[in-house]
């Protein structure tokens, strides 16, 4: 039966399926779209979404140039409840979610996983920058990027035992000057296509205005330090994630960082760069490639995609709550955003920030 490649119209999952295809043959090859949201004309001429038509079309020029077999699933409705719902709930709660992490846990991998086992593929291929290693023990480690600047491992965290021995990433080992020269090398259409952004649904807007016309109010309250004076006014709570500095407009001697959000009140709370600083925090839901990290066992921790990887310690609970102590004091510890663990470039797990 044919690998199963998943095509996004991009030219990373362009380059995962030509590698797939020259390995296997083409007619072993099979590309898969999945459309996820009806995009607006303004994201669709800003070039930076994953989600517009013209990004189907792409992926089935691109299968079109490789001889493959192309076919797309309509999953609007999944990731609209899944996905959009979650990230405009999370908002509404004072979160700063991250959408990437849950559509590839609930949409992408969920589903593709499942039909690829369904046609009795050997394999799913995608074109994401992370690499699997298989131990001594024979136990499978998810791993970093070989390009850093490109690494989307902290997006794939919940990725299971079982999952990771039936999942390619053939760009693994690349660098994004490779991919495109192999994408030209090739003649792939989408060969110099720009990159998509991360929040494809909201590509061409402000995230405020997004979720404004999804049913989050534009509601006025106060900014308060973290004594409870109160500083100035918002028009939404929507509008801050902790750690935030600019676009307070509140005028103080010292420079002010968004401390927390309480959503019941409105209010925004702000104090100085020590006064948010966070040497722990809670998370729940994690999710662990192979084992829990001993208590007290050293690791890092990212708190963001493009965050610096932080020192810390991890207490795992059985009921997937994690307690992470840090080492150094951090700011911008946002409830929503994925916490993910990493001992060098080795995957543990994940959790969502409480």
């Amino acid at each position: 039966m044919p690998s199963v490649v998943a095509m996004s119209g991009g030219v990373d999952s362009s380059v995962a399926a030509a590698l797939s295809a020259e390995r296997a043959g083409p007619e072993n090859t099979l590309g898969i779209s999945l459309r996820l949201y009806s995009t607006d004309e303004r994201a669709m001429r800003s070039g930076r979404s994953c989600c517009a038509p013209d990004d189907l079309y792409d992926a089935r020029r691109a299968a079109s140039a490789l001889g493959i077999r192309f076919y797309v699933y309509d999953a609007q409705e999944r990731f609209r409840s899944e996905v959009i719902d979650d990230f405009v709930r999370s908002y509404a709660r004072g979160e700063t979610p991250n959408p990437c992490v849950r559509c590839n846990d609930q949409v992408k991998f969920d589903w593709l996983l499942d039909r690829a086992r369904t046609l009795g593929a050997p394999e799913l291929v995608t074109g994401h920058y992370a690499r699997v290693e298989q131990g001594a023990d024979g136990r499978w480690r998810l791993l970093r990027a070989r390009d850093a600047t490109k690494d989307q491992s902290y997006f794939l965290h919940g990725l299971t035992q079982e999952e990771l021995a039936f999942v390619r990433f053939p760009l693994g080992e690349l660098t994004k000057t490779q991919v495109r020269d192999l994408a030209r090398a090739r003649g792939l259409p989408n060969a110099e296509k720009p990159e998509s952004m991360e929040v494809c649904f909201v590509a061409g807007a402000p995230v405020s205005e997004f979720l404004e016309a999804h049913g989050v109010p534009h509601a006025r309250g106060e900014i308060v330090d973290m004594a409870g004076r109160v500083l100035g006014e918002h028009g939404g709570i929507h509008h801050f994630t902790p750690g935030q500095r600019h676009g307070l407009r509140v005028s103080h001697p010292l420079p002010l960082y968004v401390a927390s959000l309480d959503a019941e009140n409105q209010r925004v709370v702000v104090g100085s760069r020590d006064d948010v600083a966070r040497t722990s925090f809670r998370a729940s839901g994690a999710s662990w490639v192979g084992e829990p990290p001993p208590e007290g066992a050293p690791c890092e921790v990212q708190i963001r995609h493009r965050g610096r990887p932080l020192p810390a310690e991890v207490v795992a609970a059985p009921d997937g709550s994690v307690e992470v102590l840090l080492r150094e004091a951090a700011v911008g510890v946002a409830p929503g955003q994925s916490a993910v663990f990493y001992v060098g470039e080795q995957v543990l797990g994940g959790a969502r920030i409480a």
